[in-house]
């Protein structure tokens, strides 16, 4: 189950997904956490301490092992010079699972201790000074976003991305690539405002979503929220004296986190768990290709002197058998703890 969580900066949305992230490694559930926010702080709220957090492998520094990777042996393709960050799966195609060794994972991915638990965490990495005046930050996340589309998963196994502040995540395809849809809002104004603009961006396209209200301090806050958002309200969080330790760098016994946030926790992966009797591969599979066409006619023809609507296989359907081309197997680093 692909999980995201959005919403305004400053909202809190790392400091949950990371809450959301233990709270999975804790019930044993295999996790694949993804740091796509272009300010890169999952690591540390996982418990990474800088140095460690800053040596993470970027994700877009190792674009052509992923794309040669999951080119596999498909004949659409006739090189990975030629994938861009919307390329399909297809007849041949390497798919990723949430619980194997793969070389992305090998050469993308760190394995941390959680809890009793663990996840595999990955980074699109961060905004660098030769960046600056040359590169948006989407071209960042067009990794993810390949991975999303090549990615088989199944119940009860979990990929959560932290995503980028505000609604630039809309200028991609990658806002459908998801099961659910985590909206983090303060009980303010500009805490909702975010939600406006998602719910209506994302009308036309199914997209799950649901609003976690945090930092609410009492009935009035809860009330505003309520007021604004109606049912997409799904749970909120209160005022936590484990985050304010955990933010300090001394975060006690996971265990130890208040009841109510627990509880809050649970809900959202009830709520994750829900969607997916509701998951339509076939549609999924068609927004891919929608998404696709649009960006190969938009720039990725004329970048890579290639028809990419070639590299769209008609028969093919994203689904979590597994792939057609058996990954070999890699080692990977041993869990380290956070």
């Amino acid at each position: 189950m692909k999980i995201a969580f959005v919403g305004k900066g400053g909202s809190g949305k790392t400091t949950l997904s990371s809450l959301f992230i233990r709270h999975l490694a804790a019930g044993a559930a295999p996790v694949v956490a993804v740091d796509a926010d272009i300010n890169q702080h999952l690591g540390a709220a996982l418990g990474l301490d800088p140095a460690a957090a800053a040596e993470l492998p970027a994700l877009g520094a190792h674009l052509p092992l992923i794309k040669d990777y999951l080119r596999g042996s498909n004949p659409r393709i006739a090189s990975a010079d030629t994938m861009i960050k919307t390329t399909p799966p297809g007849a041949g195609s390497r798919l990723l699972r949430v619980v194997e060794d793969n070389p992305v994972y090998a050469a993308c991915g760190r394995r941390i201790a959680l809890d009793g638990g663990a996840a595999l965490l990955m980074a699109t990495g961060p905004f660098t000074e030769a960046d600056l005046g040359v590169a948006c930050y989407h071209s960042k996340v067009g990794a993810v976003e390949l991975c999303l589309n090549h990615l088989a998963d199944g119940p009860d196994e979990y990929v959560v991305v932290d995503m980028t502040a505000g609604s630039d995540s809309f200028a991609s395809g990658m806002f459908t690539r998801f099961d659910m849809t985590f909206l983090v809002a303060e009980p303010t104004l500009k805490g909702v405002s975010v939600y406006r603009q998602y719910k209506e961006y994302a009308r036309d396209f199914g997209v799950a979503l649901r609003v976690v209200g945090n930092k609410v301090q009492g009935p009035d806050d809860l009330d505003f929220l309520r007021a604004e958002v109606g049912d997409d309200l799904l749970v909120a969080f209160g005022q936590s004296d484990w985050v304010r330790a955990m933010e300090k760098g001394r975060p006690a016994d996971f265990a130890l986190l208040e009841e109510g946030n627990r509880l809050a926790l649970r809900a959202l992966q009830d709520a994750v768990d829900e969607r997916y009797v509701l998951r339509d591969w076939a549609k999924y599979t068609e927004q891919m290709v929608h998404f696709h066409l649009r960006n190969a006619e938009s720039w990725g023809n004329a970048k890579t002197g290639a028809d990419l609507s070639a590299q769209v296989d008609p028969g093919f359907v994203l689904r979590e058998e597994p792939a057609a081309v058996s990954p070999p197997r890699s080692p990977l680093p041993a869990p380290q703890p956070a």
